[in-house]
C-alpha cells in the first residue's frame, strides 16, 4: 500500500492504523525526517514502512513510490491519495500563484499518484484507489471557494474514474472529512500568513485514518468519517438556497 502526504495528520494516522493490521505500507512526503519517526511508529505498531521521500506535484516522484513499494512488497493493493494544501480567502483576494499552487497539490498530485498506481493495478486485475477530499468538495463554503475547487475536482475524478474502472476489480472510494484537527492549519499560517477558526463540526485524524481502513476492508464509492456531514450533502441538493444561508453560520473566518 502507498500513502501519499504520509509525514503528518490523516496520511501518519492511517499508516499507524493500517500498521495495526499488519499492513505493509510505502510512505510519501517531502520531509524525511518526519517519515523516519511515523516509519518507526508503524513497526511499533506490527507493519512494516518503507519511506520513499517525494512530491506528488512531480510525476517521476509518484513513479518512483509505486516502483518502491512494488519493489519491497511484491505487489501494490491500494494507493491513497492523501497530500494537500489549503487556503482561506474571498476569491477576488485568492493570488493567481496560490490558485494554481493549490490545483497543481491537491488535483494533480492525486492525478500524478493515480496515473502512477493504474498501470500495476490494470496488470493485477485488482486494486484500491482512495481520495482524501473534503465535505467542501461537496458542498463549498465561504472564503474556501479556491480551496472547495480542487476538492470538488478530486470527487469528479473519481467519480468518472469508478464509470471507466467499473468491472475491473479496481475499486475508487472518495474520503469526505470535515474539518480534522491536524498541523493542515498551521501549515497554512505558515504558507500564507493566516489562522483560521469556525464553529463547525471537527474529528480527529485517527477518526479519519479508521474510516480509511474499513473502507479497504469493504469498499464503497463514498466515506464520511463525520456521520452528519452526509445530511450537508442530501440537504444542498434538495435545498441550496437554504443551505447557503447554513453555512454562512458555520463557515470559517481568518
Amino acid at each position: 500500500m502507498a500513502i501519499t502526504g504520509a509525514s503528518a495528520g490523516i496520511g501518519a494516522a492511517c499508516a499507524e492504523a493500517l500498521a495495526r493490521e499488519r499492513a505493509a505500507v510505502a510512505l510519501s512526503a517531502r520531509r524525511t525526517d518526519r517519515l523516519g519517526e511515523i516509519a518507526a511508529r508503524v513497526a511499533a505498531a506490527g507493519g512494516r514502512a518503507e519511506i520513499v521521500p517525494g512530491d506528488v506535484t512531480r510525476r517521476a516522484d509518484m513513479d518512483a513510490l509505486v516502483t518502491r513499494a512494488m519493489s519491497a512488497f511484491g505487489r501494490l493493493d491500494a494507493i491513497v491519495c492523501n497530500a494537500g494544501i489549503g487556503f482561506h480567502g474571498a476569491i477576488d483576494d485568492t493570488p493567481e500563484d496560490v490558485m494554481r499552487r493549490l490545483m497543481d497539490v491537491n488535483f494533480m498530485g492525486t492525478f500524478n499518484a493515480i496515473e502512477a498506481a493504474l498501470p500495476v493495478f490494470r496488470r493485477q486485475g485488482s486494486g484500491h484507489i482512495l481520495i482524501v477530499s473534503s465535505i467542501v468538495g461537496k458542498r463549498g463554503i465561504g472564503f474556501t471557494s479556491a480551496y472547495s475547487a480542487t476538492k470538488a475536482a478530486q470527487v469528479g475524478l473519481a467519480e468518472g474514474l469508478r464509470a471507466e474502472l467499473h468491472g475491473t476489480g479496481i475499486h475508487v472510494s472518495v474520503i469526505i472529512p470535515v474539518s480534522t484537527r491536524t498541523e493542515f492549519h498551521d501549515a497554512m499560517k505558515r504558507d500564507f500568513g493566516h489562522a483560521v477558526s469556525g464553529l463547525g463540526p471537527k474529528q480527529d485524524a485517527a477518526d479519519v485514518a479508521r474510516s480509511v481502513a474499513a473502507c479497504l476492508q469493504r469498499p464503497r464509492a463514498e466515506v464520511y468519517p463525520h456521520a452528519m456531514s452526509r445530511g450537508l450533502v442530501i440537504l444542498n441538493a434538495i435545498a441550496p438556497g437554504l443551505t447557503d444561508r447554513l453555512v454562512q453560520k458555520y463557515g470559517r473566518r481568518r
